[in-house]
């Protein structure tokens, strides 16, 4: 499981890609004329208060987070991997080998992000990324990494430890093992997969956090709620 072994690295890199952009800003210089008025705009906040989704809100979500782009293009970056470790060496080289592994990768985001989305439906869980109210890389950090792990519940959308969100990244490369992968794979194995596939929904939510969403992003334009900011947690959240 070598390949395993390079996943960290695609951890660091997307945490540095999700560096805080810097908000665009314009500054207007005094002018000698007296009839020259400067005006001071305030730029508009973030609503931050936090709204539960409706089902149209959480299907559309779904839809984004199973066949958008992020887990086309990370499937396909992961299967590159994959390719150049010759992981699993029975599926050998060349497209035909590549194409297992893409189908793969995808499969096991598909599966894992179902059973996120059907768990959190059944326990009555809001697992959808919520932006922290708080400034600072740090405590925005911790919130995007303890956010992997909790959910909303209720209209004042509280904090709760999330079932749903431990058990998905398992699903996913237990269905893989003994689904298609060959048979020398066994529940070790995807448990171990599925610990990196637990790190990746933290460098995802650490994405969430820090690019960039404004009104005319792709984030705002599907991801609805990443909008919304998490109700009352401050710089703890």
């Amino acid at each position: 499981m070598k390949m395993r072994r390079s996943m960290p690295l695609l951890l660091v890199i997307a945490a540095f890609a999700a560096l805080p952009v810097l908000a665009r800003a314009q500054s207007l210089t005094d002018s000698a004329d007296p009839s020259v008025t400067v005006v001071s705009v305030t730029p508009m906040l973030p609503d931050l208060t936090y709204t539960r989704p409706t089902q149209t809100i959480k299907l559309r979500n779904y839809l984004f987070d199973t066949f958008g782009p992020y887990p086309i293009v990370g499937s396909g970056f992961a299967a590159g991997i994959n390719q150049a470790y010759d992981t699993p060496p029975e599926w050998k080289q060349g497209a035909g080998g590549y194409s297992k592994r893409f189908g793969s990768d995808l499969g096991i985001a598909a599966i894992s992000t179902t059973t996120r989305y059907a768990m959190a439906q059944a326990l009555r869980e809001d697992t959808l990324y919520y932006r922290c109210e708080c400034k600072g890389v740090f405590p925005r950090l911790r919130h995007a990494v303890i956010s992997t792990w909790t959910a909303r519940r209720g209209d004042d959308g509280h904090r709760i430890f999330s079932f749903s969100g431990l058990v998905a990244p398992y699903a996913g490369t237990m269905t893989a093992v003994y689904a298609w992968y060959p048979d020398r794979y066994n529940a070790k194995d995807a448990l171990r997969m599925g610990n990196y596939s637990l790190l990746g929904y933290v460098g995802g939510n650490v994405a969430l956090e820090f690019f960039y969403s404004g009104p005319h992003s792709l984030l705002s334009r599907m991801h609805l709620n990443n909008a919304h900011g998490a109700p009352n947690q401050g710089p703890n959240p």
